[in-house]
């Protein structure tokens, strides 16, 4: 079973492409860019083991001409220095690359950011495909063309909207993720449901085994049904001035968190759970949703591996995180809060002291 979904941006629309052996695929779509005379593959150090030789196999086979380039693997290497390396082995290339040059991001969403970044940046900007191998890749860095490196005040800070010729999402890489790798994506599923599409909790709910399993034909579907709902949102909102900040639901607490636990010690999924549970807190204290509707999102992120707890979080230093948040409007923080099931709104103003009582929800403070 293959699903295609479109992401329509006048000339810069692209396809999506789920099912397996996507990977196989991958020469192909590189040969069929206009132009396109070669390729440069940039894969973290895991995928460059386990999948760049099928990646090299693919474009040998469709005579395109390719370069591997790998760097360590782990959000704590999205950084400028990483960035820096990238970009010294880019022009290192022989022969050099040109603006017929196809980047590549082979890996999960740390790949796809620095990559993309690459790309948006290199010469003034490349053409690239995305070839996510994460279940947090597949449904949400791979679609809308954000790219970007982490800087020491936060995540995501120095980048570039740059949108992809095309994206490939092969299932069957899931197969080789490890379970919180697997439920870090799934965070990012219930979010799409939370925010747009309750049927897509119920399809959650209801195959939450096969899920966790990662049956190829099951991930198809769940991968497709988030993908659609992320294009319709980035079709509508390529630049993030409307509705695209619904998908920053869980995410502006869920940054901060990541930024003072540390990128090594807490995954992204991990902590977008949390700001989820955070974000639910807030919209029942407001009145905006009743308490039936946290304890659903709760219990099915318990059911998927997710935490909604974390004792020990600095308050304080969440909240100076926070205030360096990208969304963030004259120094007032702007939340993503539930109205109901598969509804949200953005809320600004939102203050320490309510943060501070937040963080207390989540656990025992520091």
């Amino acid at each position: 079973m293959e699903r295609t979904i479109r992401v329509e941006l006048g000339p810069r629309s692209y396809t999506v492409g789920v099912g397996a052996g996507m990977i196989q695929r991958l020469g192909p779509a590189v040969a069929e860019i206009p132009r396109a005379r070669s390729a440069v593959v940039i894969a973290d150090s895991n995928v460059a083991s386990l999948y760049g030789g099928e990646a090299a196999k693919g474009l040998a086979a469709a005579g395109v001409a390719h370069t591997l380039i790998a760097f360590p693997a782990g959000e704590e290497h999205k950084n400028l220095a990483t960035y820096g390396r990238l970009m010294d082995s880019l022009f290192a290339v022989e022969p050099p690359i040109d603006r017929d040059t196809v980047i590549v991001a082979l890996g999960g969403g740390v790949t796809g950011d620095l990559a993309g970044f690459v790309a948006a940046t290199a010469l003034r900007g490349l053409r690239w495909l995305q070839c996510p191998t994460t279940l947090l890749a597949d449904v949400d860095a791979s679609v809308g063309g954000k790219t970007a490196v982490d800087h020491p005040s936060g995540k995501n800070l120095i980048g570039a909207f740059h949108q992809p010729a095309g994206v490939l999402i092969d299932v069957r890489a899931l197969a080789t993720l490890p379970p919180v790798e697997l439920a870090g994506g799934l965070a990012e599923c219930v979010k799409h449901g939370m925010i747009r599409d309750v049927t897509l909790l119920d399809f959650i709910e209801a195959n939450a085994k096969a899920i966790l399993a990662a049956e190829p034909e099951i991930m198809t579907e769940l991968i497709a049904r988030n993908v659609a709902i992320k294009a319709a949102i980035v079709s509508a909102d390529e630049r993030e001035a409307a509705v695209r900040e619904h998908l920053n639901f869980g995410h502006t607490i869920g940054h901060a968190i990541e930024t003072v636990v540390g990128f090594g010690n807490i995954s992204h999924g991990q902590a977008v759970s949390l700001g989820m549970a955070a974000a639910c807190w807030l919209a029942v204290e407001r009145g905006l949703i009743d308490r039936a509707i946290a304890g659903r999102l709760s219990a099915l992120l318990t059911l998927l591996g997710l935490p909604t707890r974390w004792d020990g979080l600095d308050s304080p230093a969440i909240w100076r995180a926070m205030t360096h948040d990208k969304k963030t409007r004259g120094g007032k923080v702007r939340m993503i809060l539930p109205t109901g099931i598969g509804a949200v709104a953005a809320f600004d103003g939102i203050d320490n002291g309510i943060v501070r009582k937040a963080m207390e929800s989540l656990g025992k403070p520091s």
